[in-house]
């Protein structure tokens, strides 16, 4: 930092905010830190009181902070986002589209290790809205060397991708298999499926057909491959989810030839979760608590399922780092593996 005369300054960055008062009209930086003096700054800066300024010196292969982010932002981002900004030097990644949000966290972690970076996103593998604000990046000084942002932007591209990208939800045929005796022989109405149809709708996808059946594992399996065959992408079975000897929903699943990825899940709630496939068809079976529940192990895990995403046993087990709801309504915050819901 040095101290030039006003003249002297034009081209130059400021090193800090310069405060105007207009008495009864405006009070607050009228030029921010990092601003390029030009000269038809020069009349209001005089206005101010200001024959000197202290300004940045800067390097020949130097980066303003704003160009740096703005450098930066354009290498991490991927489909359906839009960057917003600079300001003071900030570049915000804006969700452009609905989607899941899939964060490169090797390439993110690369990427802050960078000396002079700074880099902070909010939780992938969650839902996102058009309009989420997902992440941010600046630089620490004013001006870094061009060598600093070469390196941050390769590091953003060593993984060739993207290291943020939206995957959009696509619109699925869901079938839904509802079981227990007390449903299936009148004497307790379905809660369950409503509920699902709301869900389902909710994410883009519609529920084709709801087939009653009885805590008997020949009928959830014979439901479960009729549904299928008439063209079900996604089949969804409720109740029977326990280690109860009469809950059979596991055992019809594996009857109709499920292919299981996982019972149970580190989620809370939503233990008793189970994933399988039947060939591409993914079948979750459901426990009670997605019926009440307003957030539950289905909002972590559905949507990526209908973003096409075939889950694996450890995508599933990676829900222990956040899968405790805290049932605190901050779910538009991504403190824990819930995040929007």
């Amino acid at each position: 930092m040095k101290e030039v005369p006003i003249r002297e300054a034009i081209g130059m960055a400021l090193a800090h905010d310069l405060t105007q008062i207009i008495p009864g009209e405006f009070k607050g930086a009228r030029f921010v830190k990092g601003h390029i003096v030009r000269e038809d700054d020069i009349e209001t800066l005089l206005g101010m009181g200001k024959r000197h300024l202290y300004v940045v010196e800067k390097g020949g292969s130097d980066v303003h902070e704003d160009d740096a982010a703005l450098r930066i932002a354009s290498a991490a981002a991927g489909r359906g986002i839009r960057l917003s900004g600079p300001r003071e030097g900030k570049i915000e990644l804006i969700a452009d589209a609905d989607g899941i949000l899939k964060v490169d966290l090797p390439m993110l972690s690369r990427l802050s290790e960078q000396d002079e970076i700074m880099f902070a996103s909010i939780h992938g593998n969650q839902r996102v809205r058009a309009g989420d604000k997902l992440a941010a990046t600046r630089v620490i000084p004013l001006f870094v060397s061009e060598g600093v942002v070469e390196g941050a932007e390769r590091a953003c591209r060593e993984g060739g991708g993207a290291m943020l990208d939206i995957v959009p939800l696509r619109s699925m045929r869901a079938g839904l298999v509802i079981t227990g005796s007390e449903v299936y022989s009148g004497r307790v109405e379905d809660a369950f499926g409503p509920v699902l149809e709301g869900k389902f709708a909710e994410l883009g996808s519609s529920v084709t057909e709801r087939i009653l059946a009885d805590d008997d594992e020949d009928m959830i399996a014979g439901a479960i491959g009729g549904l299928i065959a008439r063209g079900a992408e996604i089949v969804a079975v409720t109740g029977g989810m326990s280690v109860d000897p009469d809950d059979r929903t596991p055992s019809g699943i594996r009857k109709a030839g499920g292919e299981l990825v996982s019972y149970g899940a580190p989620v809370i709630p939503g233990a008793m979760f189970l994933l399988a496939y039947i060939g591409d068809v993914p079948v979750v079976g459901l426990p009670g608590c997605v019926m009440y529940s307003r957030v539950s192990v289905f909002d972590l895990l559905v949507p990526r399922l209908l973003a096409g995403e075939r889950l694996t046993r450890g995508d599933v087990k990676k829900l222990a780092h956040g899968g405790l709801c805290l049932g605190c309504d901050l779910c538009s915050w991504p403190k824990c593996g819930f995040g929007k819901s």
